[in-house]
């Protein structure tokens, strides 16, 4: 069964903008992760992705956000769900709805904060403009 996924770089900064706006930033070293999730997510998958992030070894010298205090920057992206298999167009089917998903995304910043981390984010269901630099380049995907 497939479960919450979140696609995690490790960046020299980055920031989301939102009509204009930066609505969140990261300065320096950092992840930047977009989230995203499915029907069948909870609280105890976000929980459990959060721990995985905040303690996930892949800042500069093998270190980890908690080992260093690095900041990250959370992101909602239900487009991780799409499925494009088939045909020249992406499916979302397997995407949670708004209601579903804004918040387990909520609840894995929640539990980032709850073990110590500063955590910036976007603005759930926003057209967002993401910047960052990718660090090595360095991305991973985890799923929980």
């Amino acid at each position: 069964m497939v479960g919450m996924r979140a696609v995690v770089q490790r960046v020299d900064g980055a920031s989301v903008v939102v009509d204009g706006r930066t609505v969140g930033e990261v300065l320096g070293e950092g992840l930047c992760v977009l989230v995203g999730v499915t029907h069948e997510d909870t609280p105890a998958k976000a929980a459990q992705l959060a721990r995985k992030l905040w303690s996930l070894r892949i800042l500069s010298e093998e270190k980890s956000c908690s080992d260093v205090g690095a900041p990250l920057l959370v992101i909602s992206q239900f487009t991780l769900y799409g499925d494009a298999r088939k045909g020249r167009r992406p499916t979302w089917n397997a995407a949670a709805p708004g209601p579903v998903a804004e918040p387990l995304v909520d609840e894995v910043v929640a539990q980032l904060r709850a073990l110590g981390a500063t955590v910036e984010t976007g603005v759930f269901g926003a057209q967002m403009r993401v910047s960052l630099t990718n660090d090595g380049p360095f991305t991973v995907l985890l799923e929980v």
